[in-house]
């Protein structure tokens, strides 16, 4: 297995991190990327096996994806790959020989596998998928709300290859009184009162073909800060679901309600979870599935055009249905063209689009972007609040001047 010397390597069957540390020598005169919120200027600094991104946090890790990075193509590389960790207890190494999922709970048969196992007696597969945070974008949000201030990098597109999860299941055999699937990582608490970050999945959703225990990505081994040895790729559904160094999986005869799942990453049951600040008194639910999204990737805002004819790309996504259409606007919304959708990789990719525009010079142009889903799914102008920061998917906009 060829894998970066700056990076994991296998010594014997053991893979670790070269370098010092997980976290990596933390450069004091690191480069700058100028936030575009309010107290968003991030470092950019180089972590194993990942080159320079966005720190938000060095422990645990919290590392956004400079947003340029998008318009290079559909899949997100592995080095350029976002990272989000809950605890600050994370391996930084993993003896690959040893490792085992175990499989227990309301089953009929307890499994213990091994990679190898994964690899020689599953099917695999492979599914392009949007891994995106529940808080991307949570910088933006009006009031501004606690969290993670991302921007709008805490999202990637990857090709994703493993084995099914119901494939792992039905080996395990599901008793009858199964009612939802628990996740869990390798990642643990530092200090004792934290709760250990578990998620859980209804049975529908665990058994859905498209779930999988994947140990690739985009063609190599998971790097290390985004879940190596093996973690569960949930298409469709944002990141918390996506349990890296996944090493065990514990079918429930209830509904989870250990914290991560009764208290952390719940939105309101009303109005698509969009509330006022000053609401009280509504019940929440479990975050789900993706909104549909749409960005431009080659315009940044506050940018100077050259006159003329020039091309306008971007990307877009959402929950699974696929995108129907994305459309582009140069005054600010009020009017929408069609743009051009490109490849297709599959329902839960990244869809790539653009359009040709004619600016001219001394104007100044508002660029926005719409995407609708297949579901009828259709991105607003205006912004939904809730107190978590979660979900945000209203239309972009690009304010740009022409010389």
């Amino acid at each position: 297995m060829n894998l970066s010397s700056r990076g994991r390597f296998l010594v014997g069957g053991v893979a670790t991190l070269a370098g010092t540390s997980l976290l990596g020598a933390l450069a004091s005169a690191a480069p700058v990327v100028r936030g575009v919120l309010a107290n968003g200027d991030r470092e950019l600094i180089a972590f194993p096996q990942k080159r320079p991104l966005m720190v938000l946090s060095p422990r645990p890790p919290l590392l956004e994806t400079p947003f340029s990075v998008f318009d290079d193509g559909v899949f997100t590389p592995n080095d350029a790959f976002f990272v989000r960790w809950h605890l600050a207890g994370i391996p930084t190494e993993i003896d690959t020989r040893k490792f085992r999922i175990s499989v227990k709970g309301a089953v009929d048969h307890n499994l213990s596998l091994s990679l190898s196992d994964l690899r020689k007696n599953f099917e695999p597969v492979e599914i392009a998928a949007v891994n995106q945070c529940s808080g991307n974008s949570r910088g933006f949000f009006a009031p501004r709300v606690t969290g993670g201030e991302w921007q709008n990098g805490a999202m990637g597109n990857a090709l994703w290859k493993g084995v099914r999860l119901k494939d792992i299941l039905a080996k395990a055999g599901l008793r009858a009184e199964a009612k939802q699937v628990q996740f869990n990582g390798l990642e643990q608490p530092i200090l004792p009162q934290t709760p250990d970050f578990k998620k859980s999945l209804d049975l529908d959703v665990a058994q859905s073909p498209d779930v999988i225990v994947a140990y690739e990505m985009n063609g190599k081994p998971l790097p290390v800060l985004n879940g190596f040895p093996v973690r569960l790729v949930v298409p469709g559904y944002y990141s918390t679901y996506w349990m890296k160094m996944l090493f065990e999986i514990t079918v429930l005869d209830h509904v989870d309600d250990q914290f991560w799942m009764k208290t952390a990453y719940r939105i309101p049951a009303v109005n698509h979870g969009n509330v006022l600040p000053t609401d009280e008194g509504y019940a929440t639910i479990p975050i789900n599935v993706l909104r549909v999204r749409s960005f431009v990737t080659n315009v940044a805002n506050g940018q100077t055009l050259k006159a003329g004819p020039q091309s306008l790309r971007g990307i877009a996504f959402d929950g699974g249905s696929g995108i129907k259409t994305v459309e582009y606007s140069l005054d600010g919304g009020k009017t929408f063209a069609a743009g051009t959708l490109e490849e297709d990789h599959g329902r839960f990719s990244f869809r790539r689009w653009n359009a040709k525009i004619d600016l001219e010079a001394g104007k100044s142009y508002t660029i926005a972007c719409r995407a609708t889903g297949n579901d009828g799914g259709i991105q607003t102008t205006d912004a939904f609040w809730n107190p978590g920061g979660y979900m945000l998917n209203s239309i972009e906009s690009y304010e740009v001047s022409v010389a």
